[in-house]
């Protein structure tokens, strides 16, 4: 476990990422909230981890969108407005576009910049659809724009991004959602299912390494941004698979005893010490199900792959009942 130790002066950055680095590195398991590793830089690899081998989730998923773009058209609708949570590159987008049609898009990412240039290339692809980016945290209340105030909504939030937040962060999140789409809503989100273990690990921890140059991206941003030091080699990535609690976890592991200072504060790594960075939870049938409902979302429809490894499900957003 890190010592904090007294140190020299601080630097000025972004508060909250200063704050949650400050706070997660002096904890009894350090970590760092994974919204983190998605600068422009860390967008741009992860991307590249997509387009991997190893990383069976995106193929999967968009074999899915395309040998069932017309059954989810007709189970969610088409029209209204897509808002897409955690859009980034917008990669799957044209796909579900194409299938749903919507009038208004709204891709929401934490990564302002990649996201302006991801939504550019698409309107570039499709000049007739307003496209209305939003550049914020979408684990927090935001406004979502006034030019879609009288549409129907449908939420897309694919990637198996849910998988990111242990499970009442999740709940908490859905229930995020609903009330930024409110009644009447639907939301189309991806989830990964739980599989043979030596394809999970190589999925996070791939042979050409983007997956460790992603995840330690995260020092990088910590000496640019904040200006704390440390030894970027001090760290190698580390992807291990957690069978109490459903998933796979990334860790930066220190090789050798190292310190990390920032602020006047300084955290201690000795050689094994671990800086938890994300974690991706794997759900079967059932627990996918039961967290959507937990977060106020009824499953209407959902569709998978053959080999039954990735989900898409439907959902929608029913008044509160009275009674059963």
């Amino acid at each position: 476990m890190p010592e904090t130790l007294e140190a020299e002066t601080p630097t000025t950055a972004d508060p909250a990422f200063r704050e949650d680095v400050l706070n997660g590195l002096a904890q009894a398991q350090p970590a760092v909230p994974a919204r983190w590793l998605y600068d422009r830089r860390g967008s741009e690899l992860f991307d590249d981890i997509t387009r991997l081998e190893e990383y069976y989730p995106t193929r999967t998923e968009t074999a899915i969108m395309r040998d069932n773009a017309a059954a989810i058209a007709a189970a969610a609708g088409t029209g209204g407005a897509l808002i897409e949570f955690g859009a980034g590159s917008a990669t799957k987008t044209p796909l579900i576009i194409d299938a749903l049609r919507p009038d208004h898009y709204v891709p929401i990412d934490i990564s302002g910049d990649y996201l302006r240039a991801s939504a550019a290339a698409l309107q570039a692809d499709h000049p007739d659809l307003a496209i209305d980016p939003v550049a914020a945290d979408f684990t927090k209340p935001f406004d979502l724009p006034r030019e879609i105030a009288g549409l129907d909504r449908i939420g897309f939030f694919p990637g198996s991004t849910i998988g990111n937040f242990v499970p009442r962060s999740a709940t908490d999140l859905l229930r995020t959602f609903r009330d930024i789409l409110r009644d009447g809503s639907r939301l189309l989100i991806g989830m990964d299912r739980i599989k043979d273990l030596d394809r999970l690990r190589a999925a996070y921890d791939d042979r050409e390494g983007v997956t460790a140059a992603f995840n330690k991206n995260l020092l990088t941003r910590m000496k640019r941004e904040l200006g704390a030091e440390v030894d970027e080699d001090a760290f190698v990535h580390e992807g291990r698979w957690n069978e109490m609690l459903g998933r796979i976890e990334m860790h930066l592991v220190a090789v050798r005893d190292t310190v990390i200072t920032l602020d006047g504060h300084r955290f201690a790594f000795p050689e094994g010490a671990t800086i938890h960075t994300e974690n991706s939870h794997k759900y079967g049938p059932r627990g996918a199900r039961c967290l959507l409902l937990a977060g106020g979302w009824t499953p209407t429809h959902e569709w998978t792959d053959a080999n039954h490894d990735f989900a898409f499900i439907l959902a929608e957003a029913q008044p509160n009942r009275f009674a059963p």
